[in-house]
């Protein structure tokens, strides 16, 4: 759910701070206070368009940030989500989530698993047609999610085997020529003969080349050193020691101690002269070196960075050359195993489409019968179910799933994206998200003055139906009508005012004493003592 939302510089909203709760939150106020920008940054938080006349008079930029609580969500740092959009006047366009810069699609397709916006002609993913087969699986649930985990294994082999076959290689020069420079890199490689390690032994053999005449000097003054002063004067502090070792428990352990360190002495002056003995070599030995290296270096720019990467290369040319000579072959088991895949798809594309078949007819009497609960007596939604004939299969299988809506007798059924009302495109909504409230994954429902056109004993259905809606998602309602603010959990009051010539928008959680006055006015106009009876009459019924 969305906890806090932080709007500036959005038409009459300078800068407005909003907490929002869980369950039934409910957004009233005078015409023109601000509620709708409200809706609309909300909407630009989710990945929607934005225009630069949006941007407060006298302002250069819009900032809006949104704190949400998704633990469920693969994003979230410690359950939480902060996504933030601030746009310029010059066009400039910055995205972030969690302060990460992402672009606009990618908070859109991040933004539309945690707010779905239905304004009285938009809904973010209802309308969306490629979505509808999700809404039904989510409606049928495990059965068919079980199949589907079955099939998508299957479905990742197949398309495994689909990228092996569209690599033919051409015609036959094509492959002919593709196989020489395969052939060609592979005798280059092997002709080098290489050896994991080898780089680094001869980059240490040619350091050292290199450095030779520093090293020898530095060497032999070591020896020097060790040899003569280091051993000699451990050799005369031994027998000053042993002159006076009776005197004390103390001077025997300290020259034991230095005996010890006299013959690590002599062991490392033996080391030292060995090392140096070692640097010998000739220009001859120097030149196979770096021709070596050079050598390696070629490799590593044609094969690899490294020569555990060219050996790798090399087991895969290994293996192209070997497809190329036995194309034919390999082409006709692939599709034999092709062919077998799709025969087990098929069946289980089948199953799928019955489980949806039977399920959608049942989703759609629920759809229809919540349709008649809220004064729509003539509509009649229908899923449309249709299985591609030419095997193109995908994620889902075969299955097209579109809802279909007829609202009024003797009309054809068209698509949700076709419905002309905004008034039966509010209601045709909430119908759908009445009935898949325990399977819309989607936690925050943002509802735009979607009881425009409607009153009386539809208005009382959709307020009963979004507080339904409300035990199993966080609901933001902007509304008009008492009937539906009545049933907020929380109410909100929107006004504006007129500070230094400018209008700026506010916003004020109601107490219980603050929303029944608010109702009051929305369902008389006045706050008298006859509206607040109603008013409170209409509270007890939530």
């Amino acid at each position: 759910m969305i906890s806090t939302l932080h709007i500036k510089n959005i038409g009459i909203i300078d800068d407005l701070l909003i907490d929002l709760n869980d369950g039934f939150n409910v957004l009233t106020g005078e015409t023109g206070a601000g509620k709708t920008l409200i809706v609309g940054s909300l909407g630009i938080i989710a990945g929607g368009r934005f225009s630069k006349d949006m941007i407060r008079n006298g302002e250069s930029f819009s900032y809006i940030e949104a704190n949400i609580f998704c633990p469920e969500s693969n994003i979230s740092i410690d359950g939480n989500i902060v996504v933030s959009r601030e746009v310029y006047l010059n066009g400039r366009n910055s995205c972030k989530v969690n302060g990460r810069l992402v672009t606009v699609n990618e908070l859109k397709e991040i933004m539309s698993k945690i707010i779905d916006i239905h304004g009285q002609q938009d809904s973010q993913n209802l309308l969306d047609s490629s979505k509808h087969i999700f809404y039904l699986d989510d409606f049928i649930g495990e059965e068919i999610k079980q199949v589907k985990s079955e099939y998508i294994n299957l479905f990742n082999e197949y398309n495994e085997i689909k990228e092996k076959l569209n690599q033919n290689y051409g015609d036959d020069k094509e492959r002919q020529r593709k196989l020489d420079l395969l052939q060609y890199q592979l005798r280059e490689i092997e002709k080098a003969n290489l050896k994991i390690g080898e780089e680094q032994e001869l980059e240490e053999k040619h350091n050292i080349m290199k450095n030779s005449e520093k090293l020898q000097e530095n060497l032999t003054n070591i020896d020097e050193n060790l040899s003569n002063q280091a051993i000699e004067g451990v050799s005369n502090s031994i027998r000053c020691l042993e002159k006076i070792e009776n005197c004390g428990e103390v001077y025997k352990e300290k020259l034991t101690e230095l005996k010890n360190v006299y013959y690590e002495i002599q062991e490392l002056s033996r080391d030292f002269s060995d090392l140096k003995d070692n640097i010998c070599f000739d220009e001859i030995e120097r030149e196979q070196v770096e021709k070596r290296l050079d050598e390696l270096f070629s490799l590593k720019r044609k094969y690899g960075n490294s020569i555990e990467e060219i050996l790798k290369y090399k087991e895969e040319l290994y293996e192209e050359i070997s497809n190329i000579e036995n194309l034919e072959e390999i082409n006709l088991k692939l599709k034999e195993q092709k062919s077998k895949l799709e025969v087990k798809m098929l069946e289980l594309c089948k199953k799928m489409n019955s489980l949806r078949k039977n399920a959608g007819e049942d989703l759609s009497k629920r759809i229809n019968a919540e349709l008649k609960d809220l004064e729509m007596n003539s509509a009649k939604f229908n899923i449309k179910i249709e299985m591609l004939k030419n095997l193109e299969f995908n994620l889902n299988g075969l299955d097209k799933v579109d809802f279909m809506i007829c609202t009024n007798t003797g009309e054809e059924e068209k698509e949700l994206t076709k419905i002309a009302s905004g008034g039966e495109m509010s209601r045709v909504m909430l119908a759908i998200k009445t009935v898949l409230a325990n399977t819309d994954k989607v936690p925050t429902l943002v509802f735009d003055e979607i009881d425009t056109g409607i009153s009386g004993k539809a208005a009382n259905a959709v307020a009963e139906k979004m507080k339904i809606i409300s035990k199993n998602h966080q609901i933001i309602c902007i509304t008009h009508l008492a009937s539906i603010a009545a049933k907020g959990d929380y109410n909100y009051f929107i006004s504006k005012s007129v500070n230094n010539n400018k209008t700026t928008t506010s916003i004020k959680q109601l107490n219980e004493e603050e929303t029944i006055k608010e109702i009051a006015r929305i369902a008389n106009g006045n706050v008298t003592d006859i509206a607040i009876a109603n008013a409170k009459e209409l509270r007890k019924a939530v």
